[in-house]
């Protein structure tokens, strides 16, 4: 049976190893990196299950690191960095990351938080294989096999949580979800100050499928509740 692998990203070597220490005693097979060029690297030549991604790296930033990773990959992505602000949390999250952690940190918590978003990547993955026929409307074609979105023939490129979303609220176009519902069915986590996560993930959703140009939105929103599919 295929060992899962863990792909730490990290220039501070200490913090690396405890998290490392940690996470093989769960079993997890460990490799680790100290730059962001040495984390592509490592996503390239290995089957990587899981990142857990510094931020201020040298060579590459956790940033970029991300938006390479993405342009191929939806492993998740979880950050741990000392920048601390609700700002910092909402770029790396709308960067394409599915969990943000600060230093100092629990290591139980990230060990609890990385086998959360292994079990809710499986999840979703299986849930998506259970379904063989693409979503369409309007124009809009969503392929949940392949995880890819396209609109009149155009393919849209969204990050693992951005599509999720949209498929979450695409397959179900009748009900209307709010904020909290929409996090804890993409996020998997208890629903805490993300309020503004997700508004963010919606407006720049609505932006990719073209909403600011378009008077009749593929996401409408019902003022007081949530959040509705319009297709």
């Amino acid at each position: 049976m295929k060992r899962t692998t863990i792909l730490i990203a990290d220039d501070e070597v200490e913090i690396a190893d405890l998290i490392a220490l940690h996470l093989e005693k769960e079993g997890y097979r460990i490799i680790k990196v100290s730059d962001g060029r040495e984390a592509v690297q490592a996503i390239e030549s290995h089957a990587i299950d899981l990142v857990i991604l510094d931020i201020m790296m040298p060579k590459l930033d956790g940033y970029e690191v991300t938006r390479i990773i993405r342009e191929k990959h939806h492993m998740p992505i979880i950050f741990l960095s000392a920048k601390t602000s609700d700002l910092d949390k909402i770029t790396g999250l709308v960067m394409g990351a599915d969990d943000y952690m600060t230093k100092p940190f629990n290591p139980m918590e990230l060990v609890a938080r990385v086998n959360a978003q292994l079990r809710r990547f499986r999840q979703l993955n299986q849930t998506a294989a259970g379904h063989s026929s693409t979503l369409e409307a309007g124009g809009l074609v969503i392929d949940p096999d392949k995880r890819t979105v396209t609109l009149y023939g155009g393919n849209i490129e969204l990050t693992p949580k951005e599509f999720d979303i949209l498929y979450l609220l695409a397959s179900h176009s009748k009900n209307v979800f709010s904020a909290e519902h929409i996090f804890q069915q993409v996020w998997g986590d208890a629903y805490y100050e993300s309020g503004n996560t997700v508004m963010v993930h919606i407006r720049t959703l609505r932006k990719k499928l073209g909403e600011d140009r378009n008077k009749n939105k593929l996401i409408k929103t019902v003022w007081g509740v949530g959040y509705t599919f319009n297709g």
